[in-house]
């Protein structure tokens, strides 16, 4: 289980997170939604431990990280997490294959018959061989989780990984993540296609100014909370 207990976050003398609770499960999918600026991106990384909270803690199965916390006193949880940002980073002087496979080199794996599995899936071979900067964003995109699902994490975080994907590409994901989840893997995914999250997750969190104000799977549906059904209401206006 990865749990965060009372997480706090700062940048400049400002809480970004407020104390925040969340428990991610394997083989469960957990929904992030909230409007742009609610610190959803900040928690990922705080969950990943690339970005240390002020002040509270993370237990990521048996390792627990009270907070603050030097550096030295804890040990990198990737690729046990692993995380996918909606800037992708991959390397420009790379093609898209060789971007998936350097982590599993630098590991020492071999899993190139598993990588034929996730072209075909992901539809990645007309451009599997060439550099990111040849291929579209929508297909940057797909490299780079597939690049994650290379390293059979416990725990894999998305960040807006559908931002630049069409429909079709939406729904292959969707029907992927049912796989890792069958799999036994917990996933977080923060999204803005708020029907992506109703279908694709177990549990939908709401996050608005660094503060959880509901959770559960009606969160969407049967929304409790004033601001959760101003802001639902609002994207469905838009949409």
């Amino acid at each position: 289980m990865l749990i965060a207990k009372n997480i706090i976050k700062r940048y400049q003398g400002v809480d970004i997170l407020k104390g925040v609770d969340i428990s991610i499960a394997p083989g469960k999918i957990t929904a992030l939604i909230g409007p742009s600026g609610a610190g959803k991106t900040t928690l990922l990384r705080a969950l990943a431990l690339l970005d240390l909270p002020d002040s509270g803690e993370i237990v990521i199965d048996e390792d627990k990280y009270i907070f603050p916390l030097d550096e030295d006193e804890m040990k990198n949880p990737w690729p046990d997490v692993s995380i996918v940002f909606q800037q992708l980073f991959l390397w420009p002087h790379l093609t898209i294959r060789e971007n998936i496979l350097l982590p599993l080199k630098v590991k020492n794996i071999d899993r190139t018959a598993e990588l034929k599995k996730f072209i075909e899936l992901f539809g990645m071979g007309d451009f599997i061989d060439n550099y990111p900067n040849q291929a579209s964003l929508g297909q940057r995109q797909r490299a780079a989780i597939v690049r994650a699902l290379m390293l059979h994490p416990k725990y894999l975080l998305l960040d807006e990984i559908t931002s630049s994907l069409d429909v079709e590409q939406v729904s292959i994901i969707l029907s992927h993540l049912n796989v890792v989840r069958d799999a036994g893997v917990g996933v977080l995914i923060v999204t803005h296609l708020i029907n992506f999250a109703e279908q694709a997750s177990d549990q939908i969190i709401f996050l608005d100014n660094g503060e959880i104000l509901e959770t559960g799977k009606e969160v969407i549906k049967n929304p409790t909370h004033p601001r959760v059904k101003k802001f639902l209401s609002m994207v469905r206006e838009v949409s």
